[in-house]
């Protein structure tokens, strides 16, 4: 089992469109795929769910932020398990292929964690803070291998919020792999060094706290690559714009993606009301097939860099 950060400092650069696609193609090929939406946006739930569905079914009591909120307030959490929702549309596609799609789904009250676990950093000495400090980040990585093992996963997703709060690095921590979706402007690949920087230093700081502790394993993320989003073909290429921005990334001595999601505004933005990802839709047409063959194209060099 492979446990995958998507996350980028910048949002709006398709994260969620690579995470949707990249669960639905692995589990059309037979993999059992869960999603852990830990952004508060819930734009992975979304896809997956309806509006309605989240009011009556998931908002109360299965989300993420319940498992946040007991260890925020010292109690003990409830196991991963409780809070699945296997979404029935995604899966009615995928019906003897052997895969399925259960997600974990967000809610907006995530926003308001990160100040809540702040507040058991403290403690009365070095040594207890960072005890605390490896309880805090720590516990999601311990929660999702048993989870992962109880259900028999091959692979799971985290789609993290764009930001480098005590959430998103519980993800990190937990993590096997980090998969960074960027556009390619300005905006989206200014962060991607100093994205990389903050997870090489986190890693070194936890793992430096976790030698505190004999029952914490060091934590070892490594960043799978860069997968360029919203790319405006010209004569099978990218345009120039886009180019120099994918060069500058390649110069950074950061892994890199050559399979790429091309822009097309009609055919991913409408898919989530649907329920169903684009990879997994039945349109006709050449560029809905180009558009999947380019997908399906990613999760080929997906398996390989990321050996699942």
């Amino acid at each position: 089992m492979k446990i995958i950060s998507v996350i980028n400092y910048k949002g709006g650069v398709g994260k969620t469109t690579v995470t949707s696609n990249l669960a639905g193609e692995l589990a059309w090929r037979g993999y059992n795929v869960l999603l852990l939406d830990m952004d508060a946006q819930a734009s992975l739930t979304f896809s997956f769910v309806s509006p309605d569905y989240w009011d009556n079914y998931l908002e109360e009591a299965k989300t993420i932020k319940n498992w946040f909120d007991c260890i925020s307030q010292s109690e003990k959490p409830m196991h991963l398990a409780d809070l699945l929702d296997t979404p029935a549309k995604v899966n009615q596609a995928l019906k003897d292929r052997g895969g399925q799609i259960d997600i974990i789904a967000s809610h907006l009250g995530l926003i308001n964690v990160d100040l809540e676990l702040a507040t058991l950093l403290g403690g009365t000495n070095l040594t207890q803070s960072k005890k605390n400090y490896i309880k805090v980040h720590g516990k999601l990585r311990a929660a999702l291998l048993e989870l992962g093992v109880d259900n028999s996963y091959d692979i799971i997703l985290v789609d993290c919020p764009p930001n480098f709060n005590i959430v998103t690095k519980n993800a990190v921590i937990a993590s096997d792999l980090i998969l960074v979706p960027a556009k390619p402007d300005y905006l989206s690949t200014l962060g991607i060094d100093y994205l990389t920087r903050s997870v090489d230093s986190l890693v070194r700081e936890f793992n430096e706290y976790a030698n505190l502790d004999k029952d914490t394993a060091p934590t070892t993320p490594e960043v799978l690559g860069v997968v360029f989003t919203m790319i405006q073909v010209r004569s099978g290429k990218p345009i120039a714009a886009q180019q120099q921005y994918i060069s500058q990334t390649v110069r950074l001595g950061v892994p890199s993606f050559t399979n790429r999601f091309r822009e097309n505004k009609t055919i991913f933005a409408d898919a989530p009301q649907n329920g169903l990802p684009v990879v997994l839709h039945s349109y006709s047409g050449s560029t809905y097939t180009e558009i999947v063959s380019e997908i399906e194209a990613f999760v080929n060099e997906f398996q390989r860099k990321a050996e699942v």
